[in-house]
């Protein structure tokens, strides 16, 4: 598949059930997802029976033979090695939450798009009817010879963790929960920089995440990987810390390797004297708590659409200033990360998506802001055209350094 990126628009503006059309015709968003946002696109000519007769029968039962004798040939005369099924269950869409597999399809397609647009790889949405971890992992097992890569998204926590688990033992393709390893890809990136900017090391450094969901361990994994100070992580109830008796399996396994200072308490607790902020989690942070952080402090706050800590009250006390929004500067964005990750993995074959890899993903997302380095200048821009192509060559390296390449 191409994936060409058209809107093949209908003139009607009545749905195919015969009802009227539920919101403002005119609504340019609507308009703009009339149809669906991507199309199948043949990669060769169909013109003549001769090409009829190479495309499909009979020319095709060769390859096939060829292939049932040798399976590897799969990867060089199908598009298998260069397409990625992007997967979800519906229940956590955005920030709409447990929407349901069709409710999910506009997001869902909207990822291939950028699969394609900011990384040349092309990608299938595949939204499931079914919640249950078992059920998921069995099915995406069976549709796994038809791809390369799985990309899951928008699987609540903490049934992502196991889904994700699952299917990296029982498959030898890449498979990566983007709302985790990508947000966390990103926000090692910027870090990497905020740190750069302020004369300082990521190891001297103490953060607090807000939110223990998907984004919040893997960022919290991630920054321990790369050499962070300190870091705590917060839920509803609090600091995540070994004491607590009501921590589930995941939050009990983050609790043994963050969290070295033993702070206890709540999340304003924990700011107090902290180096950065991290918001993953929606809510509002008290101005109180982000005036306590240390001088000279960052704070990304990510949340959508209305960061924990609004821009113009961080900037009253942090050198630095992130958020997931788009109208602000120093986004921190998904898209710098899955298609050039993914473009990196498939180009090499990887069997799978590895932390060095992630690790090599950020820090040549961090390298392309480059002297340009500024405090509202710590990310590049998604549509910089120097990203994907950056961060794919730093992931193929890296799978062939830890030995998870075949080509």
């Amino acid at each position: 598949m191409a994936a060409e990126i058209v809107n093949p628009r209908s003139d009607s503006h009545t749905d195919q059930d015969g009802g009227g059309e539920p919101l403002d015709s005119f609504d340019p968003v609507f308009e703009l997802h009339r149809g669906g946002k991507m199309a199948v696109q043949a990669t060769v000519p169909v013109r003549d029976k001769d090409d009829l007769s190479l495309a499909y029968t009979p020319g095709v039962a060769r390859v096939c033979t060829a292939i049932a004798e040798q399976p590897e040939l799969v990867n060089d005369y199908t598009w298998k090695s260069s397409v990625v099924a992007v997967v979800t269950d519906g229940t956590a869409v955005l920030g709409l939450g447990d929407i349901g597999p069709q409710a999910s399809l506009p997001v869902m397609e909207g990822k291939a798009i950028l699969f394609k647009q900011f990384g040349g790889v092309d990608a299938v949405p595949i939204a499931l009817d079914c919640t249950g971890v078992d059920e998921i992992v069995e099915t995406v097992v069976r549709l796994a010879p038809s791809f390369g890569g799985v990309n899951l998204e928008d699987i609540s926590a903490p049934r992502c963790f196991e889904i994700e688990k699952q299917l990296q033992e029982r498959l030898d393709i890449p498979v990566f929960h983007d709302d985790q390893h990508g947000t966390a890809v990103v926000t090692l990136a910027a870090l990497r920089n905020a740190a750069r900017l302020s004369g300082r090391e990521i190891g001297q450094l103490r953060a607090v995440i807000s939110g223990a969901g998907a984004a919040g361990v893997a960022i919290a994994k991630m920054l321990v990987g790369a050499g962070i100070g300190d870091v705590a992580l917060t839920d509803r109830k609090g600091v995540i810390s070994a004491d607590r008796e009501d921590l589930t399996p995941v939050k009990r396994e983050v609790a043994g390797f963050t969290n070295k200072a033993g702070i206890t308490g709540s999340l304003e607790d924990a700011l107090a004297g902290a180096d950065v902020f991290i918001g993953v989690s929606g809510g509002t942070v008290p101005e109180e708590a982000v005036a306590s952080m240390a001088e000279g402090a960052f704070v990304f706050a990510m949340a959508n659409p209305n960061p924990e800590v609004h821009p113009d009250v961080a900037h009253k006390y942090a050198a630095v200033v992130a958020t997931g929004r788009s109208d602000f500067p120093n986004q921190i964005n998904n898209v710098l990360a899955f298609p050039g990750i993914f473009a990196g993995a498939l180009q090499v074959r990887a069997s799978r998506i590895t932390e060095g890899m992630k690790i090599a993903a950020a820090e040549a997302l961090a390298a392309v802001v480059g002297d340009d380095l500024a405090a509202d200048y710590v990310i590049p821009s998604p549509f910089d055209e120097r990203v994907a192509p950056a961060v794919t060559a730093a992931v193929a390296a890296a799978a062939r350094a830890e030995g998870v390449a075949r080509r």
